[in-house]
């Protein structure tokens, strides 16, 4: 199965798109997309409906830090039927981008 993925760049040129952020609470609360929704990676399966619809046209975009935790969580999900595309470079790369973030609870 080959996941599609997409620069933060290319990400931050979308507009309003649903973006699921996989890391670790502390990691979330440090710093993230401002319009990212969070689902730690480990609770995924449990919240599958956070990706869209089975087979939605619209996909969801999925970020990490680097992009590794994100792409393993983009394998999991497309294989139960939902669009997602994984975030190339995570978090690193979006504040290196020098797009904007947000902190706290």
């Amino acid at each position: 199965m080959t996941i599609p993925e997409i620069t933060v760049d290319e990400l931050a040129g979308l507009g309003d798109v649903r973006i699921i952020d996989v890391r670790e609470n502390d990691e979330w609360i440090d710093s993230r997309v401002p319009s990212a929704v969070h689902v730690p990676l480990g609770t995924v399966p449990d919240q599958l409906d956070a990706f869209g619809a089975d087979g939605a046209a619209l996909p969801t975009y999925v970020i990490c830090k680097a992009g590794g935790r994100s792409f393993r969580a983009c394998e999991y999900t497309a294989a139960q039927g939902k669009n997602v595309v994984n975030v190339a470079g995570g978090m690193i790369a979006w504040s290196a981008g020098g797009h904007d973030t947000v902190s706290g609870h």
